[in-house]
Formats: structure tokens, sequence, C-alpha cells
């Protein structure tokens, strides 16, 4: 038996934003000449501070409908309001996105659901600025209620108050809970704004690639070193080449026998240890019940920081010995204390209400 039949990732690539038209046709004619048809342009640049390049405004969207039609590609743009909205439809656009800053507040959502209403258009929806899967699939709903063509979403990582190599984190788990809500939805990774670094382009969409992800958005430009946005983070048409015939495609499943029977029997093995977990974390917490019910009987406080900064410390020294990445098992620990915080406060507050009571 062989392989399933590869399936060619959706790209869109362009410019952070229009800029001349002299930039975006040489760019586009670039970006098409690989073969790819479907063209990103920033028309209008929510900036987080004023005075930065904003974008050209109206003005772009008659160079987007000329080349369109020059060079037999389509255009793909970012709206934010309802006037954005109208302007792209009198334009003829049938692609549009909606931007993280947009996706967080579904008033905004909702007054661009109600532009779009019965539109023929393919409408993607970036992540939330913040880690908030409910609000990117609020957004998704607000869009797909609106009755359009067909409605997507982009992973472009999010904001984060640590320190990463990252622009906006990844998260990972989120679009991937995102799947798991909505299987049939396109999901497309925006490898430029999680990295926020060319460099890195490559790594993030091939690891996306690996999760299975349906398509990447990268921004591309003719000259990036003078882009009037993001300059770092996007490639040329040139190295966008490049990196397309060196990703490696792989099948969502293999049809060889042997490679489905290998895979069930360790499957199992991870089920037998899960349920072995699942009951040792039972047993854990039937100790934190008992350590909260003993500081209620004491009037202790909940929060020990001084045991909280040894589990911190030796649990993942602990992981270390036995292979584990350290990151991993701190993150895993900042939840089980989490909880354990939770639990421990429930009980005190069952008694502090049945003495209120009394």
């Amino acid at each position: 038996m062989t392989d399933n039949k590869l399936k060619s990732p959706k790209i869109i690539a362009g410019p952070c934003s229009a800029e001349s038209y002299e930039q975006l046709f040489q760019t586009t004619q670039a970006i098409a000449a690989l073969g790819i048809k479907e063209i990103r342009a920033g028309v209008w640049k929510p900036r987080t501070r004023p005075n930065s390049f904003e974008g050209i405004g109206i003005a772009a969207l008659d160079w987007i409908s000329k080349i369109s039609k020059e060079l037999d590609v389509e255009f793909t743009i970012e709206v934010a309001s309802a006037q954005h909205v109208e302007l792209a439809l009198k334009h003829n656009l049938k692609k549009l996105w909606i931007g993280a800053r947009t996706t967080v507040n579904p008033f905004t959502v909702q007054e661009i659901a109600d532009a779009l209403q019965g539109a023929d258009v393919d409408v993607l929806v970036k992540n939330p600025v913040n880690p908030d899967l409910a609000l990117w699939l609020g957004s998704i709903e607000r869009i797909e209620n609106a009755n359009v063509k067909s409605v997507g979403a982009i992973h472009r990582g999010f904001s984060s108050f640590r320190k990463s190599k990252y622009r906006n984190e990844p998260v990972w788990q989120i679009p991937i809970e995102l799947k798991r809500h909505k299987p049939s939805i396109k999901l497309i990774c925006d490898p430029s704004h999680i990295g926020g670094n060319r460099e890195m382009i490559f790594d993030i969409s091939q690891k996306a690639l690996d999760l299975g992800y349906d398509g990447l958005m990268i921004e591309t430009h003719i000259d990036p070193d003078t882009a009037l946005s993001d300059a770092k983070q996007q490639i040329t048409p040139q190295t966008l080449g490049k990196y397309l015939s060196e990703f490696k495609i792989r099948s969502s499943t293999s049809d060889n026998i042997q490679f489905k029977s290998k895979l069930e029997e360790l499957r199992e093995k991870i089920d037998s240890i899960d349920h072995d977990l699942i009951e040792t974390l039972s047993s854990r917490m039937k100790i934190i019940q008992l350590i909260g019910e003993y500081k209620r009987d004491n009037n202790v406080t909940i929060f020990q920081l001084e045991r909280w900064k040894e589990i911190i410390k030796s649990r993942p020294k602990w992981a270390a010995s036995l292979d584990l990445n350290q990151e991993y098992i701190e993150e895993i620990y900042k939840l089980i204390h989490e909880e354990s915080l939770k639990t421990q406060t429930d009980i005190l507050n069952t008694k502090d209400l049945k003495e209120t009571q009394s």
C-alpha cells in the first residue's frame, strides 16, 4: 500500500502594506510567477501608536483592481469596520480578513458581519490579540451567521507579558482546540506575525504544516528592508520560492497496514499510561483536600509561598533527570497548583459560609 495523496497547502503571500502602485505590482508579479494566485495586501493598517504608516487607504483599492485584472490574481485585504467592507465590496473584492485587533471587539465584529450579510466572499478571521479561544470562536460564529460564502481562521499568535523569541507567542494548543470545536474550518498560519523576524518564518511554517494546517499567509515584499511597515518580518519573492521548494508536506494518515497496526499498539500504551496518570492526580487531589481541611481547622492561609517555591524548583529538576523538558513540567505544575488553590479555597469558603449562617 502507498501513502495517501499529499495535499498541497494553500499559500497566500504579499506585502504587509500596499505602499505604491509600483511596489504592489512588482511584488505581485514576482509572487504570481511562483504559481501563487492569492495575494495579501494591507490597505488600512491599524497601528499600535499614531504617526506610524497606517496604509494608503482607498487609493490602494484602485491599484488592486487594476493589478488583479492585469496579472490574473485575487487579492485579500484586512477590513476593520463596516465602512471598509462596503468599500471592498464596491471594488469587487471577494476575499477579506479580520485582524487580531478587531477580533477582540464583538461589537465591531458584529457590525462587520452585518455589512457582509449574504455576500459572496471568503472571510478569514485572525485570532484575537490575547489567548482567548472563546473570543476567537465567537468572532468566527458571527461571520458564519452572516451567511457569507466561506469562513476560515488565521493563527497569528498571541501577545504575552513574558519575554519570548516570538513577536506573538504561537500557543499552538489554542488553534488545535479551535479545530476540535470546528473540524471543517480551514486553518491558516501567519508565521510572519508569530515570529516578527524573517529568519523564523521557515521553521514556524514547517511546524504549522506538520500540525496539519491548511495553509500559510506569508508577508512578502519586493524589497523588504525598505518596507513602510513590519520590514523585519517580510521576505522577498525569491526567498518565498526557495521556502516553497523546501517545505516538507506530509499526509494526514497512511494506508500502510503495518503503520496502522503499530500506531494502534502505541496508542493503547498511551491510553493505559494516561489512565494511571489520572488516577495519580486523583490521589494527589485527595491529599490536597485533606491539607485544605487541616489549614481550615487551624486557621492557616491557603497559599504557602515557601512550599510553592520548593515545588517549582524541585519538580523541574526531577524532570531533567528523566530527560523531560523542565519548562514543560513547570507549566504542568502551575496548572496543578492553580487547581489546588481553587480546591482549598472552596473548602475554606464552605466553612465561612456555615459560620455566617449559624
